[in-house]
């Protein structure tokens, strides 16, 4: 089988992954995927990067990726959360996150981080009520909605956060096709629905956790716009030390082109996790 060649010493046999199972609201058995390094000791004082897109029927393979070491190396744990929504469980898997049922896909992800932290893999207290003021996992969603509030940081890139606005603007090239993934407005049941978990929409005034955000000035599918009007409205409203919006006025949806400038973007994103973990970079 092929082989991704890994310069600088690299011993695979140094890292281990492995399948949880994460139980939702509604009972399904979410699957969730874990990596981290076979010597560090799951005491319940790693720190965690949850990654979750749960949409399009899209699957997210746990492949190899040679940028996920540097976490590793520094006794993160890298975590996927396969939500509903996506189409790693088949097309019932998808079915059950899109539309009406949209919200699976949020509850899904949550359900994987309080599973990481029941299981004591990021924190071991048992103390339930001060939960949301210990160690979480920091999420990464990706051109997707998102609620980093059960996040002690998030990382939201290129994210989809104002979408009732955008669902009921038909002038926009991609709107009207999009209906079949998240509703159209014009439908009531539907327009609760998107209502109910746009981010933009339900902006309180309650503490965050730190944030970044990024744009691409030349996005067709998230408008710059719309991670720049949801930082601005949480910058007037929530309690937050840190909400950071970097727009890319040279990229798309899929960030900068060129090979040196996405490592760039990745060590910028790598620094962001770190850094709210407060691991030496």
């Amino acid at each position: 089988m092929k082989q991704t060649p890994v310069l600088g010493g690299f011993d695979a046999s140094q890292y281990v992954s492995r399948r949880l199972w994460a139980k939702a609201a509604d009972g399904a058995e979410i699957p969730m995927t874990i990596a981290h390094r076979r010597d560090l000791e799951l005491d319940g004082t790693v720190p965690v990067l949850l990654y979750g897109y749960g949409a399009y029927e899209a699957s997210i393979d746990p492949d190899f990726r040679v940028t996920r070491l540097p976490l590793l190396d520094r006794g993160l744990v890298f975590a996927i959360a396969h939500v509903r929504g996506g189409g790693e469980m088949g097309r019932d898997w998808y079915d059950q996150g899109k539309l009406e049922q949209k919200p699976n896909s949020f509850t899904d992800f949550i359900a994987c981080a309080e599973l990481l932290i029941d299981t004591n893999v990021t924190r071991a207290e048992a103390d339930r009520r001060t939960r949301a003021l210990r160690r979480r996992p920091c999420s990464w969603a990706r051109s997707r909605t998102c609620d980093p509030s059960s996040s002690r940081a998030s990382y939201a890139e290129v994210p989809f956060v104002d979408v009732v606005t955008t669902m009921q603007d038909a002038s926009i090239p991609l709107t009207v096709p999009e209906w079949e993934e998240w509703g159209n407005p014009q439908n009531a049941a539907q327009y609760e629905v998107m209502k109910s978990y746009s981010p933009y929409d339900n902006v309180t005034a309650k503490p965050y956790p730190q944030l970044l955000v990024t744009a691409g000035f030349n996005d067709p599918r998230v408008q710059y716009w719309e991670p720049a009007k949801w930082v601005a409205k949480l910058r007037a409203t929530v309690s937050s030390d840190r909400i950071l919006l970097r727009t890319d006025l040279g990229a798309g949806h899929g960030g900068p082109s060129g090979r040196y400038d996405a490592w760039h973007e990745e060590a910028f994103t790598l620094a962001f996790v770190l850094t709210t973990f407060g691991v030496d970079a």
